[in-house]
């Protein structure tokens, strides 16, 4: 059987040819290729601040008034009137020690006082007669010479009945220990009853914290160097110098020290000389004992590049950071750095005023490439970062 063609057919497979070259048409021709936008990153554009020679010293912390408080005399402890770690004020009373035994010494010293010193206005009244008599024949020179034994006997008596009493008043001004001037106390090592005396520890030890005392040591030829400056230029200034202090946590205290003092002679087998500065201490940040960092700038700046240390990154070559130019193309710059100032790093070499550094976005980006800056502000304290406002982008 021969089977028929229709038209219908015809068409159909007309139609169906069509559309498969259609597809393999397609299938043939390359798809185009869409560039990914440009990585955004985030920039800094770096500044200049007056800044001067420095050196940093190791420096121990003091304060500058310290008193052991100890008992004078032996008793028993009857009142403490103060918390430990508290501020008190001179003459504030801080312990008690029993009076009752030294009191009763006092009223026994004051009782022979009293009884010396009539035998000696007796005494005085004796002779003053045998004065009067002994022109007259009345009295013998022996009897005259006994009175005046007996007046110098009293004299003598009544002085030192004098210093009894006196020593009895020290013994029990002694049992009220007051403070010898204002400042904070420490830990108490005896509690209210128990029996101290001279030969007992320190009862608490009482601190002057402001102003504050920071020891540091210079290499004796620094400061012969410096002496030598000093007499040349005429200055009379023992350290021309801005002093700074950091603390242990690595933050910057905020007052400024003033130099006090330089000992007057080399420690042997050091070859060093001991300076101190002073430090306003109002909040009592700094204690005593500390192990700080003092920095010493010279009063004579320059102006110097500041950057982040965020932006800062550091290879087989040393320190480099990742700038970004007028065409937002990147290029890797080594750079020289010099002191660390809180968040910041001093550039010496390798960077310029005005140049854009990445702080952000650092690991998505590499020399040569094309990306999208967007420009940070970074607080040269603590380094954070945050979006520039209104006021910069229109400054810059």
């Amino acid at each position: 059987m021969v089977k028929r063609t229709t038209p219908f057919t015809k068409l159909f497979k007309i139609t169906l040819l069509s559309l498969f070259s259609l597809t393999l048409l397609a299938c043939s021709e390359p798809k185009k290729q869409v560039a990914p936008p440009a990585p955004a990153v985030s920039v800094y554009q770096v500044k200049t601040q007056e800044i001067g020679r420095y050196r940093e010293f190791v420096a121990r912390t003091e304060a500058s008034q310290e008193a052991n408080l100890r008992a004078r005399v032996e008793g028993e402890l009857v009142e403490r009137n103060f918390r430990e770690g508290s501020i008190v004020k001179k003459d504030q009373v801080l312990l008690k020690i029993d009076p009752s035994a030294y009191q009763a010494e006092l009223t026994s010293a004051q009782a022979d006082l009293s009884s010396r010193k009539s035998g000696e206005d007796n005494a005085i009244r004796n002779l003053k007669r045998a004065k009067e008599l002994i022109g007259d024949g009345y009295i013998s020179q022996s009897d005259f010479d006994r009175l005046t034994t007996e007046e110098s006997q009293a004299k003598a008596a009544v002085a030192s009945a004098q210093a009894v009493v006196e020593k009895a008043e020290l013994n029990l001004s002694y049992t009220i220990i007051t403070a010898p001037f204002t400042g904070r106390v420490g830990k108490v090592n005896y509690n209210v009853g128990n029996v101290v005396g001279p030969t007992s520890d320190i009862l608490a030890t009482l601190t002057l914290t402001d102003p504050m005392y920071v020891n540091f040591q210079v290499e004796e030829d620094v400061y012969i160097s410096h002496l030598q400056e000093q007499r040349s230029n005429n200055n009379s200034k023992s350290l021309a110098a801005d002093i700074s202090l950091r603390l242990p946590n690595n933050s910057e205290y905020p007052e400024k020290g003033v130099f006090d003092f330089a000992d007057t002679k080399i420690e042997q087998g050091m070859g060093t000389i001991e300076l101190r500065a002073t430090f306003a201490n109002p909040n009592g940040i700094i204690i005593p004992g500390l192990f700080v960092t003092l920095v010493l700038e010279s009063q004579d700046k320059e102006s110097m590049v500041l950057v982040p240390q965020a932006a800062v990154q550091e290879n087989q070559q040393g320190k480099f950071v990742l700038v970004v130019d007028n065409k937002n193309i990147v290029a890797q710059r080594h750079v020289f750095l010099g002191r660390r100032l809180n968040a910041m790093w001093v550039v010496e070499k390798g960077l310029e005023l005005g140049e854009k550094v990445i702080i952000e976005g650092l690991q998505k980006v590499k020399a040569g490439i094309e990306v999208n800056a967007v420009p940070k502000v970074v607080d040269a304290i603590t380094g954070t970062i945050s979006e520039m406002n209104i006021e910069s982008k229109t400054a810059t």
